[in-house]
């Protein structure tokens, strides 16, 4: 049964479990993903004694906007700004914060910008801040190849096509990226029915658009923004993970991704787990966790 909480701009939609009094942990999913991704390591942490909190991001299933004026954006401090305002809206001063893809990226900025908020860090893929003013040199041919989704939504045919096909265009992507996990029918309808949000379309081309500069951000944000362009270092205590089968963010492109962390960081690759990592290796991803909580 899931929770509401106004945090920010939003109405966010949550599920908790656990012990209210224990350490809170935050779990963000990503893109086209929702907190089904979660589902068999909320429980993991919640019998180990934690607090454990899993938001639907901006944009998916029940988590809707307080305000039809609101900018539907998608941009990675948007991301950041609400997953601060929902620490504050839960009274939580300080949390172990994990993510992948969009979820990885927000608890990586809020532990870089607002360390004092964040106990640790789990992400799947590195160092996940975008690096906007470097987003139009070209990857290798294979990396490139990889993103070819993010420069079809640069147009507006990419736009028609993800309102029209949301359904069979998560299904792509996620046979495509996860190329060793055998995903049943019924398990992807159930995070599919989160793309069913009003704001779903706008704010996954605007997050595209936005990381490569096609399109202005959110004129509150810009101050977060010019922070990132800096690439700020991560001081948490972190643990990052790579699948070793992922199928859009190849452990070479993570190789290089300690630099942006302090002394106090461990990477591990998962054998067998592919870009939905907590999903398909929910052991690997709580154990990460848990380790931190430790």
């Amino acid at each position: 049964m899931s929770h509401h909480v106004h945090a920010g701009d939003l109405n966010v939609a949550y599920l908790e479990s656990g012990d209210t009094s224990g350490p809170p942990v935050v779990l963000l999913h990503g893109f086209p993903y929702d907190v089904q991704a979660y589902a068999e390591v909320a429980p993991r942490l919640a019998a180990a004694g934690a607090r454990v909190i899993v938001p639907w991001l901006r944009g998916f299933g029940p988590t809707s906007f307080l305000d039809a004026a609101t900018p539907r954006s998608g941009q990675q401090a948007a991301l950041a700004h609400d997953l601060l305002a929902l620490l504050d809206a839960l009274h939580i001063e300080r949390a172990v914060v994990a993510g992948y893809d969009w979820g990885g990226r927000a608890a990586c900025i809020v532990a870089a910008l607002w360390p004092q908020r964040v106990a640790g860090l789990v992400s799947v893929n590195g160092y996940n801040l975008q690096d906007i003013a470097r987003a139009a040199e070209p990857l290798s041919a294979e990396t490139e190849q990889r993103l070819w989704y993010q420069y079809y939504f640069h147009g507006e045919r990419g736009r028609a096509g993800l309102s029209q096909n949301r359904r069979s265009f998560g299904r792509l992507l996620w046979r495509l990226w996860s190329p060793s996990w055998a995903i049943d029918e019924a398990t992807y309808e159930r995070s599919a029915d989160a793309f069913d949000n009003p704001d779903f379309v706008d704010v996954v081309i605007h997050s595209y658009r936005h990381r490569f500069g096609l399109v202005p951000g959110d004129p509150r944000l810009e101050p977060t923004e010019r922070l990132l362009a800096a690439q700020p270092r991560i001081a948490v205590p972190s643990i990052t993970l790579d699948g070793a089968d992922d199928g859009v963010m190849s452990i070479g492109g993570t190789s290089h991704h300690a630099a942006h962390f302090s002394a106090r960081h461990e990477h591990r690759v998962v054998a067998g787990a592919g870009h939905n990592l907590p999903q398909e290796a929910p052991q690997a991803f709580a154990q990460a966790v848990q380790d931190l909580l430790a």
